[in-house]
């Protein structure tokens, strides 16, 4: 029966491992889902009929479990909005380091309960090294996701006051980062010298969750792009380091595949913002901080002049950003995009820029749930070619991400591989203000002669130019 066992850890493996590859494409990413669920869902049965074949199966405990577990994500993935994903993205990310974290931390436990149990030479340096490092990693995961959530949100509400999430990130506080970490591997070193005592244990869990909020505290909400890849890719190791410590090959393998492929996504990520690891982990995103003071000023267009210049456009490229996820417009830029084809048979495309918006994918999961054909989703490097020959390019809430100030090779922006809106024929800009993005630079994008500025919020800006291209 523990062939059956082995068989079944090897498929729900393989699950994973297919879903992953589906997951690569938007087309195929539904799919990949279903069967990443389909490989949870088998490993979950085979470690219950592992537990049943050992004897000790807590069945009341374990349905409980299920029930609940399965009843909270149900009402969380109905609730949550779209524009609300990365939010609930970073919540599991922090429970899937918790949960690592706690498993690892019962394992011990036993250790703690009964000294006679405590194993002996290199079993004993492994367990508890593996033990430490997942407490490290999984508490450090916790607490970071937790303040990433609160950043992504803007703030929380606090006896209905509203409290802004702060961004601090002193220069003093990186030496104090490598400080904790090497104090934790003191502790670890010392848990294994006296693995009975608890001290230890609590000293590792403390330190690891002051870590992640120090962590994530300097980063500011524009770049969290890169702060979840990184904590997704966290919670995988934190799970992989807890598979050895219970011996579950499964866990291992797919701790293994998720801190891999969340580390890929976040070298991906930081070399779109040009950016090293070292600089997420070490330094405050977007520059100094500082913003430069708006010295030009542009004169705005209204809806009727931009539809009236649209009239008859062969090629369009539509450039979500970050201002469209805010104000929640995909609906309207897809009925836009609708019209155009409809009315003058225009070819739309969306170019996607790797790190527009507030988590990786972000404005592909918006414009999904608008039903824009993933056909039509372009990534920048494929997109950027075709804006020569563009006739419009539609620029919603995106700034850093256009800025051709990033050509220049000085400033915040310096070698950030930006969308190439400023070569389309004619730019039309919708955006609040002229106010500069998160790395605080003007973008010379907005004065261009060729470049038409829709002042306001994203919803009503492009229903009013939906609204326009209707009456032409």
């Amino acid at each position: 029966m523990e062939d059956w066992v082995s068989i079944g850890y090897l498929l729900s493996a393989a699950l994973f491992i297919f879903g992953l590859k589906k997951l690569g494409h938007p087309r195929t990413a539904p799919y990949g889902n279903q069967l990443g669920a389909m490989g949870m869902l088998v490993a979950v049965l085979t470690t219950v009929l592992s537990m049943q074949l050992a004897g000790g199966a807590e069945w009341v405990l374990i349905g409980a479990g299920i029930v609940i577990g399965s009843s909270i994500g149900y009402w969380m993935a109905v609730k949550v909005e779209m524009t609300g994903m990365p939010e609930l993205v970073a919540l599991f990310n922090g429970f899937g380091g918790a949960a690592s974290a706690l498993v690892a931390l019962s394992e011990v436990w036993k250790y703690l309960e009964d000294s006679n149990s405590v194993p002996e030479g290199l079993e004993l340096t492994v367990t508890m090294v593996a033990a430490g490092l997942s407490a490290l990693v999984g508490w450090m995961t916790l607490t970071g996701s937790l303040l990433a959530m609160y950043k992504l949100k803007g703030g929380v509400s606090i006896f209905g006051k509203w409290i802004k999430t702060p961004t601090w990130g002193p220069a003093w506080l990186n030496p104090v980062k490598v400080l904790l970490v090497i104090t934790v591997g003191v502790l670890i070193y010392m848990s294994i010298c006296e693995p009975t005592n608890t001290d230890y244990l609590w000293g590792i869990i403390g330190i690891s969750c002051l870590l992640g909020i120090i962590l994530v505290l300097p980063i500011g909400g524009a770049d969290m792009p890169v702060v979840v890849s990184l904590l997704n890719s966290l919670s995988g190791i934190a799970a992989a380091f807890t598979g050895f410590i219970i011996g579950n090959s499964v866990l291992i393998i797919a701790g293994s595949l998720v801190g891999a492929s969340g580390l890929i996504l976040t070298f991906i990520m930081c070399k779109a913002m040009n950016r090293t690891l070292i600089d997420v982990l070490f330094k405050s995103f977007g520059g100094s901080g500082e913003k430069e003071s708006l010295t030009r000023t542009k004169v705005g267009s209204d809806a009727d002049e931009v539809a009236m210049m649209l009239d008859g456009a062969q090629k369009v490229i539509i450039v979500p950003g970050y201002g469209m996820a805010v104000s929640q417009c995909q609906h309207q830029v897809k009925e836009f995009a609708d019209l155009m084809e409809e009315k003058f048979g225009t070819d739309v495309k969306y170019g996607i820029h790797p790190v527009a918006g507030r988590m990786p994918g972000h404005m592909n999961v918006l414009l999904a749930e608008a039903n824009v054909p993933y056909e039509q989703l372009i990534e920048m490097d494929e997109i950027n070619g075709e804006f020569p020959e563009c006739d419009v390019a539609v620029v919603i809430g995106a700034n850093d991400t256009t800025n051709p100030a990033a050509r220049s090779g000085e400033g915040p922006l310096a070698g950030m591989p930006i969308i190439d809106a400023d070569k389309a024929r004619t730019v039309v800009i919708v955006k609040r203000s002229l106010s500069v993005g998160y790395a605080g630079v003007d973008n010379d994008l907005f004065y261009m002669d060729k470049t038409m500025m829709l002042f306001g919020d994203g919803k009503a800006m492009m229903a009013g130019l939906n609204t326009a291209l209707k009456e032409i």
